[in-house]
C-alpha cells in the first residue's frame, strides 16, 4: 500500500483494519521485546492487579503503526515518529489503523509531510496516537 506523492493538507491516508489481536500475537511480541511482564499474559496475575485480564503490550501497537506508516511511505521516507499510549488493547479486539495529513511543505529542498496517526479499536476507543514526518518522493 502507497501514498500519492501529491498529497496535500487534509488529505485522509487510507485506513488498514487489522486481525482480531491474539493471546499469541501478544506473547510473540513479548519474546522478541523481552518484556515479561505477566499482566501481558496471565489473566490471573492481571486480575490480581484489578484488570479484567491480561492485555496487550502497548509497544506491540505502536509498531503495528510504525509499520503501516512504512508500507504507506516506505522505512527511508520516515524522518519523525512518535506516539502516545491511550487505551489498552484486549485479545479479540480489532484495530484499525488510520492517518490524515496535518501538512505538506518544503524542507531542505524535499516535501516532507506531518501526519496525525491513531491504531483505534473497533469499539472507537484509540488505543494509540502518534505523529510523523515523512519526506515525500518527488
Amino acid at each position: 500500500m502507497t501514498v500519492p506523492s501529491e498529497l496535500a493538507a487534509g488529505a485522509v491516508l487510507p485506513a488498514r483494519t487489522l486481525p482480531p489481536q491474539t493471546r499469541t500475537d501478544i506473547v510473540r511480541y513479548q519474546g522478541a521485546s523481552g518484556d515479561f511482564n505477566p499482566v501481558h499474559h496471565d489473566d490471573d496475575f492481571a486480575r490480581s492487579g484489578g484488570m479484567p485480564g491480561a492485555f496487550s503490550v502497548g509497544m506491540l501497537q505502536a509498531g503495528l503503526l510504525a509499520t503501516y506508516c512504512t508500507d504507506l511511505f516506505g522505512a527511508t521516507a520516515v524522518r519523525r515518529f512518535a506516539v502516545r499510549f491511550a487505551e489498552q488493547v484486549w485479545p479479540g479486539d480489532v484495530l484499525t489503523c488510520a492517518g490524515v495529513v496535518r501538512e505538506v511543505r518544503d524542507e531542505a529542498g524535499a516535501r516532507v509531510a506531518e501526519l496525525d496517526l491513531a491504531i483505534s479499536r473497533a469499539d472507537g476507543g484509540v488505543a494509540v496516537s502518534g505523529t510523523a514526518t515523512v519526506r515525500l518522493e518527488d
